[in-house]
């Protein structure tokens, strides 16, 4: 796995649910690759790029997923050799969708931002983005290179925050300034506060980023293995409560409870040594609930992704957090192996992206069927008839 998931956020278990949402599958497929490609200018320049190793088609792997108008964001890690680009996007085109489910990626905002190693201009390794309401694509370079004991550092960690409207990276926000990200620092089991306004960042630590030595045991697709290294790797923001402020709802992936922390506490400095009763527990979704990334929508609806059930969730955050509030509100067996992340556009459409990390990692890709796919419904066709559409 990466040695830092991270996220940029502004502002029996699931007995119940599971068995409510077995045979649910109301995300279509919009977009899916046996192997990815890129939108390289002619053939020859393709072939040169495989030729020196540069592009090595069966180690590209799409991880994580945004949507911005048009546009869907797709990250490819460098953790193996011949990785052209570590962020790109593909285009939202229905037309061409129903005739072309393939697209070749594109470079964002351009070739040379994706060069490896330019520690001034590149963009190394990208795992998550997000979009904020200002129209800006926030992206943390890890600088690595590989992975596990073979992971070297090409570069320092770098926050690049890019205005989508231009395609460049900004340092000012007209009317914005006042923004904070909020970043997991897996391996460090850390939680980074930066303030956009001040342009510095403060590290948080507790016993609840660290993984649970219960939930480090995985089984994906038939295959079981122990993952337990890492921490937080799936952070998501409440709506603002009374006080303006918002919950930052966390996860680490190995395990299968929620904590929670106000902003108040993350957004002040002095916090960092004294916080340790601000972080609240919540709840246990019990076996079989390894999240690996989650979103929430406009109206207090938190959706994540199941990777153990291949399957996708929803919390209606008003309710009180447990199994008997958890529902599934799409599986698929079949098609949906490791639903690695999950991202809502401005039409309250959900996209979600899987893998088969999981393969990729221990064992090998099929490149002679599909192995990655991106799905999307409208939230409201998802949440209908279920506790997530109450509200």
């Amino acid at each position: 796995m990466s040695n830092f998931f991270s996220y940029f956020l502004l502002t029996t278990t699931l007995t119940i649910s599971l068995e409510k949402g077995s045979a649910l599958q109301r995300l279509r497929v919009y977009y899916q690759w046996d192997i990815l490609d890129y939108t390289y200018s002619t053939l020859e320049e393709r072939v040169d790029a495989i030729y020196a190793k540069k592009f090595v088609p069966e180690n590209n792997l799409p991880f994580g997923i945004e949507v911005w108008k048009d546009k869907i964001f797709i990250t490819v890690p460098r953790w193996r050799e011949g990785v052209p680009a570590t962020l790109n996007y593909v285009t939202i085109n229905d037309f061409m969708q129903e005739r072309y489910k393939s697209p070749a990626l594109t470079p964002y905002p351009s070739w040379k931002a994706n060069e490896a190693g330019n520690c001034r201009e590149g963009l190394t390794t990208v795992h998550r983005i997000r979009k904020d309401r200002c129209n800006r694509l926030w992206v943390l370079d890890t600088g690595t290179f590989g992975l596990g004991n073979n992971t070297r550092h090409l570069c320092p960690y770098t926050l690049n925050v890019i205005d989508l409207n231009t395609d460049e990276i900004v340092h000012i926000g007209k009317n914005c300034e006042d923004v904070f990200a909020y970043m997991s620092d897996e391996l460090g089991y850390g939680l980074i506060a930066y303030s956009w306004e001040k342009d510095t960042s403060w590290r948080f630590s507790h016993p609840f980023f660290s993984p649970d030595p219960i939930g480090g045991d995985f089984t994906i697709d038939g295959f079981n293995f122990q993952w337990n290294t890492e921490g937080i790797s799936s952070m998501v923001l409440s709506l603002p409560q009374k006080d303006g402020y918002r919950f930052l709802f966390f996860s680490p992936l190995a395990s299968y409870r929620e904590f929670a922390v106000s902003t108040k506490i993350l957004r002040n400095e002095t916090n960092v040594n004294n916080s340790y009763h601000d972080f609240i527990a919540l709840n246990d979704r019990g076996k079989n609930s390894h999240i690996t990334a989650k979103v929430m929508d406009d109206r207090g609806v938190e959706f994540f992704t199941l990777v153990d059930i291949n399957a996708v969730g929803c919390w209606y955050s008003r309710l009180t957090y447990s199994p008997n509030f958890l529902e599934v509100v799409h599986r698929d067996d079949k098609n949906m192996i490791y639903p690695s992340d999950i991202a809502i556009d401005n039409n309250r459409n959900l996209w979600v992206i899987s893998d088969q990390l999981t393969n990729y990692l221990y064992k090998s890709l099929e490149f002679t069927h599909v192995n990655f796919r991106i799905f999307t419904a409208a939230i409201d066709d998802l949440v209908r008839e279920s506790l997530c559409g109450i509200y």
